[in-house]
């Protein structure tokens, strides 16, 4: 049924109430504004509100054999369909504990038998204009929310793009491919899901820093763009002099991701790993690493982890200075570094999920 005169859906009231003759007053009084549904039990209200649609309102006696107000409206509430929709009670207890109770149990309002037809009409508006009122808040926070997980997904791509695109810069420079850096980030991310649970590494690698760890890998050679040419393209073994030079490429990717950190004025979970990473990945377990020599826990976890997924990706990939090795004769040359170059418990980890780096590396393969 529709208003006419706003064509809107009229709201729904259902009236329960065992006595006939409080029905019909109630019905005449409310036909021409509302559309009416009657119950003269609790029983028969109840499987009203399990038929669809649900009313907009309940106006329920209070007193009533079998099953009174007070329990119908505890199954109400114990049925989440039923749970939201407003109760006022309709009873000839007067007395100020009686309302105490009917709010206490969860009605919205209480009328005093023998009903008045004025202070009926206004309670119900009253009450209707309060749900439609929350009912639109409802959907206006619901649409606020849908715009701002959308704008959140839009800078979520922007900022996940302007990564990949600074990482490529850097990686092409030396004539890898995009697939490499998308290779390592998933390594990492299969890596650190495999150490979630060891007791050294559960309390960093939750989820949300898993995601960032995948987010942040990509930057970990940014740094290669401050490396000259000829030493980044030489195609035989650098002099110490040029290795010298090739090693400063991660102070450079630490001073890019600190020189955004003191633009914003601070730093987050996202730019502290970009900036381990990147400073950190080519320190080796047991200190003859670069740039600062760490040993063992001093390097950041983030770097240990992304120093098995680089090493194992520049081993099977085809560079400048060397042809690609294989799947065994990667992890082999690696297995000499466990303790060594490697954190033993990432190498183990490694070790275990090494199928699925096999089938990162095919996934993600390099075309020529």
């Amino acid at each position: 049924m529709r208003d006419e005169m706003n064509g809107l859906e009229m709201p729904t009231i259902l009236v329960v109430d065992d006595t006939a003759t409080n029905l019909t007053l109630i019905h005449d009084l409310l036909k021409e504004r509302y559309k009416i549904r009657l119950a003269n039990s609790g029983e028969k209200a109840l499987r009203a509100l399990a038929t669809a649609p649900l009313p907009d309102l309940v106006l329920l006696d209070v007193m009533m054999p079998d099953m009174d107000g007070y329990q119908v409206l505890e199954r109400m509430k114990a049925d989440p369909a039923s749970a939201g929709v407003p109760v006022i009670f309709l009873t000839a207890k007067s007395e100020i504990e009686d309302e105490q109770r009917g709010i206490a149990a969860g009605a919205v309002d209480y009328i005093t038998k023998p009903i008045s037809p004025p202070i009926l009409l206004v309670r119900v508006e009253k009450e209707l204009m309060v749900t439609r009122a929350r009912t639109m808040l409802q959907r206006q926070n619901a649409w606020l929310e849908e715009q701002v997980q959308a704008r959140t997904r839009e800078v979520v791509q922007m900022s996940d793009a302007t990564i990949h695109a600074m990482a490529s810069l850097a990686e092409t420079r030396d004539n890898e491919t995009g697939n490499h850096i998308r290779r390592t980030q998933h390594y990492v991310a299969a890596l650190a899901g495999a150490l979630k649970d060891h007791p050294r590494f559960s309390a960093l690698l939750t989820p949300a820093n898993i995601e960032l760890l995948y987010k942040s890998a990509p930057l970990h050679d940014i740094g290669k763009v401050g490396v000259p040419d000829r030493i980044l393209l030489k195609p035989g073994k650098l002099d110490e002099a040029e290795f010298k030079i090739m090693k400063q490429h991660a102070d450079y990717g630490r001073d890019a991701v600190k020189a955004v950190e003191d633009y914003l004025g601070n730093s987050n979970g996202f730019l502290t790993f970009a900036r381990e990473i990147a400073y950190g990945h080519h320190e080796k377990w047991d200190g003859s690493g670069y740039p600062q020599g760490l040993a063992g826990d001093a390097i950041p976890a983030s770097a240990r982890l992304m120093a098995v997924a680089d090493v194992y990706d520049a081993l099977i990939s085809k560079r400048v200075y060397k042809p690609a090795f294989s799947h065994d004769e990667a992890l082999a040359l690696m297995t000499e570094g466990r303790g060594k170059h490697f954190d033993p418990d990432v190498f183990d980890a490694f070790i275990a999920i090494v199928d699925e780096f096999r089938s990162i590396a095919a996934r993600y393969a390099d075309h020529e």
